[in-house]
Order: structure tokens, then sequence, then C-alpha cells
């Protein structure tokens, strides 16, 4: 398992390099695939936590300001806090760091339309996670879990692939579970953003591949952690092949 996701790794830089022969984009193309990302992981991430929305009403919701009948508040502010995060996520990806406190605001961002007063704050009391026998750390430890993470994030960056150490900080803070709510797509939101910084495509999850994906950190919770990096680069491969598509698609026209 440990050489299939290392081998799909070296796949996915070969891919990028083909990537590289286009840059740098012009501004219209960095737009359209900016907007095109928002509302494809917009709509994937919050689908896999169970929101109904579909790509085409997140799009009208985030896009045109409307709502849709039959859909519930929170699923709205779902999408728009999600949009407010993912502009952030952009605005850190010519950074070279993740900080604490960009992972504070990603979660902030997200999280405040559903309850402000937990939003971008650490959890300050124990609850159980549905459909998994894991059980988070003590509410007590999650500060010093989170800052001895951060701390480590620049010597895992310089040891492991770009991708690989994407995965990590998605497994780390799904097993921290830091907030009351949230975890999942504020993981994600701080996979993504390390991959960008390391110049490679966002790793959209599709929600077809939702039950995988729970397995797959079911398993990391426990100490597995080659399959979940194994789904993750499968993940950025498909995503990475997508982007790739998309680009020889502008350069044709």
């Amino acid at each position: 398992m440990l050489n299939i996701y290392k081998d799909r790794n070296q796949e996915i830089d070969e891919l990028k390099k083909e990537i590289d022969k286009y840059r740098p984009f012009d501004k219209k193309l960095i737009h359209q695939l900016q907007e095109y990302y928002r509302i494809g992981f917009v709509y994937t991430s919050n689908a896999i936590e169970g929101n109904s929305l579909t790509e085409s009403e997140t799009k009208v919701i985030i896009e045109d300001g409307l709502t849709i009948g039959g859909k519930s508040i929170r699923e709205h502010n779902e999408a728009l806090g999600h949009s407010d995060a993912y502009t952030f996520l952009e605005e850190l990806a010519s950074y070279k760091e993740i900080t604490e406190e960009d992972i504070l605001k990603l979660h902030r961002l997200f999280y405040f339309r559903i309850d402000e007063n937990k939003a971008g704050k650490y959890r300050t009391e124990q609850f159980f996670i549905s459909g998994t026998d894991y059980l988070p750390p003590n509410y007590r430890d999650v500060p010093k879990l989170m800052k001895k993470f951060v701390d480590l994030m620049p010597s895992l960056k310089k040891s492991l692939h770009p991708v690989q150490y994407a995965a990590k900080l998605h497994e780390t803070i799904a097993t921290i579970h830091p907030f009351i709510d949230g975890n999942g797509r504020t993981a994600r939101l701080v996979m993504n953003l390390a991959l960008l910084q390391a110049g490679y495509p966002i790793a959209v999850i599709a929600p077809i591949l939702r039950s995988d994906y729970i397995y797959a950190i079911k398993l990391a919770n426990k100490g597995n952690l080659e399959t979940f990096y194994s789904f993750i680069s499968n993940v950025e491969y498909e995503s990475t092949k997508d982007y790739i598509r998309l680009l020889k698609y502008y350069f044709l026209s």
C-alpha cells in the first residue's frame, strides 16, 4: 500500500509538469478556474457532510444570492460560509506556510452564520462522533494538540511529498477534531490550501466516494495512514487530470 500512493504521487508530479507548461495563466483564466473550483469544492465538501443542495443550487445561492425552496436555512448558510472560506483560501495560496490563525479563520468564515459564538473557536466540551467508535481527545487537550501540530508542520512539509503532506494535515485535524462541528470541512480546506501553496490543483472528493472516504478516515484515526494517503493521492490524481482537461479546452479557444 505504501508504494501505491508513492507511485501515484509520482504520476501526479508528471501531470503537474504538464500544467506548468501553460503558466503563467492570464487573469481571465485564473478567475474562471477560481469560480469553477469554488462551486465544485463547496458543493462536494458540503454534500459529503449531508448537505442536500445540488451543484446547480449551490451555484445559484453563491453567485446569484437566491434561496432554494425546500432547502433549510442551515444548508444555505453552509454554502455561503464555505464560499467565504474558499475566498480566504485563495488569498492564502500565495503564502508559504499555514498558521494556527489561518486554520481558526477558515473555520470561523465557514461556521459563523451557523453559530457565531463557536465559529473559529476550539471546542469546550466532550462529544461522540456518530458512525465510528473513535473517541476524540479530551477538549482540554485540544489547544495544546493543535499548537504542537502547527509547530510540527514545517518539518512535515520538508520531509513529505506535497500531496502526502496535505493528506497528513487533513488526517491530523480530523483526528484531533478541534471544533464542535465543521471539522471535516475545515480539514479539507486546510488540505487544499497546502496543495495550492505547493502549486497543485485542489483535491475534489466527489460525493460518490463518501463511503470510501469515511472508511479511510476511520482507519487513519486508528493509525492506518497508508489507506488514507492512497485515497487522497487517487483523488488528487483525478482532480489534476480534470484540471488539465480545463486548460486544454481553454487554450483551444
